[in-house]
């Protein structure tokens, strides 16, 4: 059975599909690249993203064949191959402000099996350590005159690239190469060659494009990554968690990939000779964005992100609401009350933050149809009134934490991945819930206000309801162990669940010691608001694509982070890091206990992500293995918006010359 009939048949025993929503044929787009899909009277239940169709070489239906001296046999060259187009598809997505769908035209990602009632939403790709992933992309968007007013102002919209946010694979040639540029009408192959020893995880892609990035991640050009493991771990080697995720027959848990996104659509005024585009239609008392019904909302400037002239967060007046897997206040089911389950949270948003909560809802609480803005968060405060249930994340950014923790709240940054393990107590309604951010922890610099993101309605199970979900979900852990593990090894992961849930067996990197450490970088934010536009810098300097960062393969350094203007999630390709310390602007260390107000740095010291959230004059030290791959490739903060503007800086992974560090002189 194939990683993807075998993804369906897990999920098919656990839940019912969901119903069918009306869809149209042309939805499919094999002709017209803008078709109408889902129905004003569409429900708005939470199904997951489409699982993409890949050619595998060892397909049972079209399998490449061996000659051997039995005959012809199926031979597996470890090779998937996924079609992806890149065109503008219309869809719905629904307005809680005015209670119907509101059309929009986007830039997607299309391939076989797209989901012609959320056509942005990108398919799921899933791979396994030491397969090659072949992405065949073809950029179908329509010609364009791109604007030269600088490698920093956004521009080029409809070129692009693709970018595997996570992986561990090469930076070059045809691989995970952010500094290719597709034009319209350009089609190109990559190929990721996942290494054997590649961690199993949760991780996503997306277009990478300097100049446009921001402009398709919010239009949904985002999709789930996931690599699946079935490593178990022995004396001498750590495993993959997804072996000990499993009842004690084998299945694995029933997971959830949950897509965040926050598309930022907009409907415009006529043209004028001022604003080719049009002004954002608003209403009037409210500034929210407004779309009529005849109106078809859409992604065409950078004035769709950031601030409003009088310095409100643009999104929470914008009126518009993060989605989940393309969905807007989605329904939850085939939740059952005691049952663990595996969510996998992507926030593929471009700049806001996402603080998940779940909480039961009060007995007797009113529908939520026909209820939006301030009405419906007066429901929230009346009706989600139960404690926040606790997510127990064992990994975070596709790497298995040494020991499970626990949060009851779930604070994810733009780029951010989580693996929770969620067990709801009992039958029941229960509120998904988009927590207010503090102004120090979040994206913007600015309180940003709760928001619903869904309902959940979980049948109640048949055994009593779980007072302890802590001891709980231990238990269960420990009884899989006991029949899952490998006899030299079992005995150590009992141990270590029965000690706080302590995962040592499958973390897929070794600690790196102070005394490993062979350098050290030091990298700051910063944004020049005197500037006009504003200027988005590291280290002083906006992105220049001449000037690199040079680094040497083999070496382990620390680096140091921090913010002189604003918050900024930090990112760099390739190579994952280890969270050291966190100093807030007292000196005090954060990294374990977290702040007041603020939990998100709790519990982080000694994890490994490759996103981490930078707050303004705090000191963030994390350490690092070259390891591997050479070549150029980038860091940036994952605001894409700030990206597109100039807050990146490419870094070149060189050889070493052999003598004690320097750097090899290239033969020409």
């Amino acid at each position: 059975m194939d990683r993807n009939s075998q993804t369906s048949a897990v999920n098919a025993q656990r839940w019912p599909t969901p119903r069918a929503r009306p869809l149209a044929l042309a939805c499919l787009l094999a002709a017209a690249p803008l078709t109408l899909c889902a129905q004003d009277d569409a429900p708005r239940e939470l199904d997951q993203p489409v699982m993409a169709r890949m050619l595998r070489s060892g397909d049972a239906k079209t399998p490449s064949m061996l000659l051997t001296q039995s005959g012809p046999q199926p031979l597996d060259t470890h090779e998937a191959i996924l079609d992806l187009r890149i065109t503008y598809t219309m869809s719905n997505i629904w307005n809680p402000q005015h209670n119907r769908f509101d059309k929009v035209k986007l830039r997607s990602y299309q391939s076989p099996g797209t989901d012609p009632s959320v056509p942005f939403v990108a398919p799921t790709i899933v791979t396994s350590p030491g397969e090659t992933v072949r992405v065949r992309l073809d950029n179908a968007l329509p010609p364009e005159q791109c604007g030269s007013s600088g490698i920093n102002v956004p521009h080029c919209f409809n070129s692009t690239n693709l970018h595997s946010h996570g992986l561990w694979v090469s930076p070059t040639g045809n691989s995970d190469n952010v500094l290719l540029t597709l034009r319209p009408g350009v089609k190109f192959e990559y190929e990721y060659n996942l290494p054997a020893d590649h961690p199993a995880g949760t991780f996503w892609y997306h277009p990478h494009l300097h100049g446009s990035t921001a402009l398709q991640v919010s239009s949904g050009m985002a999709g789930a990554l996931l690599v699946r493991g079935n490593r178990l771990p022995s004396a001498n080697r750590n495993g993959d968690l997804d072996t000990l995720l499993r009842d004690p027959g084998g299945t694995p848990y029933p997971e959830r990939v949950l897509l965040f996104q926050q598309v930022a659509y907009a409907c415009r005024g006529a043209p004028t000779p001022t604003d080719p585009l049009g002004k954002i239609k608003t209403d009037p008392a409210t500034g929210a964005w407004v779309c009529n019904p005849d109106d078809v909302g859409g992604l065409e400037a950078y004035d769709q992100f950031g601030f409003t002239a009088d310095g409100k967060n643009l999104w929470n007046v914008s009126g518009r609401y993060t989605s989940i897997n393309g969905e807007v206040l989605p329904t939850f089911f085939g939740l059952v009350a005691g049952r663990a389950e595996r969510w996998r949270l992507l926030h593929a948003g471009v700049r806001n933050t996402i603080n998940l909560q779940l909480r039961a809802v009060r007995a007797g609480a009113a529908s939520i149809e026909g209820l939006s803005g301030t009405a419906l968060d007066g429901w929230v405060t009346q009706n989600c009134t139960g404690p926040l249930l606790p997510q127990f994340e064992v990994a975070a950014d596709g790497l298995s934490h040494a020991q499970a923790i626990e949060k009851g709240e779930n604070i994810l940054q733009p780029g951010y991945r989580s693996d929770a393990l969620v067990v709801f107590p009992q039958g029941g309604r229960y509120c998904v819930i988009d927590g207010a951010a503090p102004p120090g922890g979040s994206i913007t610099n600015a309180a940003e206000d709760r928001q619903l993101l869904g309902l959940a309605n979980v049948a109640a199970g048949s055994a009593p309801p779980v007072n302890d979900i802590r001891a709980y979900l231990t238990q269960n852990l420990i009884t899989s162990a006991k029949y899952l593990m490998p006899e030299d090894i079992r005995a150590k992961v009992v141990a270590d669940l029965s000690d706080r849930l302590r995962l040592n067996a499958f973390v897929p990197h070794k600690d790196i010691a102070a005394g490993e450490v062979t350098g050290k970088q030091e990298l700051v934010f910063d944004i020049d608001t005197k500037a006009v536009p504003l200027e988005y810098k590291v280290n002083g300097k906006s992105y220049d694509p001449n000037s690199a960062r040079d680094l040497v393969l083999g070496n382990i350094e620390e680096w140091t982070l921090t913010s002189k203007v604003g918050a900024h999630p930090f990112h760099i390709h390739v190579n994952p890091f280890q969270v050291v310390s966190i100093l807030n602007p007292q000196g005090v260390e954060v990294s374990v206990t977290g702040e007041p107000g603020d939990s998100q740095y709790a519990n982080t010291q000694g994890t490994w992500k490759d996103t981490l959230f930078v707050k303004p004059n705090y000191k963030l030290f994390v350490r690092t293995r070259y390891e591997r791959y050479i070549g150029e490739y980038v860091l940036h903060c994952h605001i894409l918006d700030h990206e597109d503007q100039g807050m990146m800086q490419n870094v070149r992974m060189l050889v070493p010359d052999g003598k004690g560090g320097g750097i090899g002189n290239a033969h020409h």
